[in-house]
């Protein structure tokens, strides 16, 4: 009931977050496609992968079904096979945002990367810039290649998706021949409006995924916690069953122990 009441919230926001977040990523990928390593440019550079940061979004509580498990999986996959060389060298930290996940990676202190649990105390855009403006300095300094983004995206209130996003570098638009990039008009350049977007696009991104992930959260719970009111109803009426069931045999066996006394002593 309380997850059922706070879903609405946490659904209203990511909704209107998410055409917002979409297009200035799409604006971000094109004009990355055409800027070099210098510059706004920057956190679109392309490096060799050495070093991985793995971001993982889940909750600080349980009792949502099989939400958190997801992501540690998708993560356990991640560190299994797309980057088993840079974990077996020590070069890949998780860093957990929620408490699920941070509980279960700190356990391995050669992957974690310690946790920003704190910010689904006080969710706003704020505090989770914060922690997107740290990881984009340790790109820059190199400390990372590569940083990805695993969180659940939000569909209804009984469906949620484990996605897994490259975060950094800002990555360049597949070119097809059915998507043509767009051609933007420039003031006063475009060096210095990446410079200034870039960074945003990174801030809203990471603060979408935890958006989608809270409304997430909240769905998962609702759903789980309806199902376990389902089965402990279900449970409920086979135990009143069975226990009428043993009760009409006591009965029974009583009634029949009485008569048989009866004719026993008629007898």
């Amino acid at each position: 009931m309380v997850s059922a009441a706070k879903l609405r919230r946490a659904q209203d926001a990511i909704t209107l977050m998410r055409p917002y977040a979409g297009k200035l990523r799409e604006i971000m990928e094109n004009i990355s496609g055409t800027m070099d390593g210098s510059a706004g440019g920057e956190l679109a550079k392309v490096r060799p992968v050495n070093k991985v940061l793995i971001i993982a979004v889940n909750s600080n509580r349980g009792l949502c079904g099989a939400f958190n498990a997801g992501i540690i999986r998708a993560v356990n996959k991640l560190l299994r096979e797309n980057y088993a060389v840079q974990t077996k060298e020590g070069n890949v930290k998780v860093l957990c945002i929620g408490k699920k996940a941070s509980d279960f990676f700190s356990k391995t202190p050669a992957v974690y990367g310690g946790n920003r649990n704190n910010l689904f105390n006080n969710l706003d855009f704020e505090s989770v810039a914060a922690v997107a403006d740290e990881v984009m300095n340790e790109f820059k300094k190199g400390d990372y290649d590569r940083v990805d983004l695993v969180y659940n995206q939000f569909k209804n209130a009984a469906v949620q998706y484990v996605t897994i996003e490259q975060m950094l570098p800002i990555s360049a638009p597949e070119k097809t021949e059915v998507k043509v990039q767009n051609d933007y008009i420039f003031e006063p350049d475009k060096e210095a409006l990446v410079l200034e977007l870039m960074p945003k696009s990174i801030r809203v991104q990471l603060y979408k995924a935890v958006l989608d992930s809270n409304a997430s959260e909240h769905g998962a719970r609702m759903t789980a916690m309806s199902k376990a009111t389902d089965n402990a109803g279900e449970l409920l009426r086979e135990l009143r069953l069975s226990y009428n069931k043993a009760r009409q045999a006591a009965i029974t066996n009583e009634i029949l122990e009485i008569v048989a006394g009866a004719e026993a002593l008629n007898g």
